[in-house]
């Protein structure tokens, strides 16, 4: 069925994040055993970032498409900026770590920012992190062993500590994710 009327400003939008997003991660898979396309991450970010917010933050869920592409693509904020807007582009940067600091010295910059994070911007996080969590109890890294895991769980839960207070449902996902986690590492112990 065809409509006369104009496409909605929003659906652009999301139609260009998903294409850039798409193009931007083509050839990076995830780090577990079934090696899923990096997108599908994406995706899953994004759907919880569009149902905690219920489909009210264009921006947000652009940003939750988008969320890894100045850290893992060479993206600059300038560039999401020139393709999207001011406000998609300061979400992703709030985001994104400074790779050119030690891993271990990133992570910790992570628990200790979370609470210090826009209210959206800890959602996208929560969101992230939640999909880290599923994905590692479905499908963990090959050479993670699982007190690699564990670690990252631990970890995982001290960033969202600093999170919540923005999003009951988001929350109740996480939740959900570590505990489901912390169940596959019980059962393969």
């Amino acid at each position: 069925m065809s409509s006369n009327r104009s496409p909605q400003p929003d659906v652009l939008l999301l139609a260009r994040a998903w294409r850039s997003a798409a193009e931007q991660h083509v050839d990076q898979r995830r780090k577990g055993e079934r090696e899923e396309p990096y997108v599908n991450h994406v995706a899953e970010v994004a759907g919880l970032v569009a149902e905690a917010t219920e489909g009210r933050d264009p921006n947000l869920v652009a940003a939750a498409v988008l969320h890894d592409t100045i850290e893992d693509t060479g993206a600059t904020r300038a560039q999401l900026e020139q393709m999207f807007n001011a406000d998609v582009s300061r979400l992703v940067s709030e985001l994104t770590d400074d790779k050119s600091l030690e891993k271990a010295e990133r992570k910790r910059l992570q628990v200790a920012h979370a609470a210090h994070k826009s209210a959206r911007a800890k959602i996208l996080k929560l969101a992230d992190k939640t999909s880290n969590l599923r994905s590692i109890a479905k499908s963990p890294p090959q050479d993670w062993s699982l007190d690699r895991q564990r670690e990252y769980l631990r970890w995982a839960r001290d960033v969202a500590a600093g999170l919540r207070g923005v999003n009951p449902w988001l929350e109740q996902q996480f939740d959900a994710a570590a505990n489901e986690l912390e169940r596959s590492l019980s059962d393969r112990n």
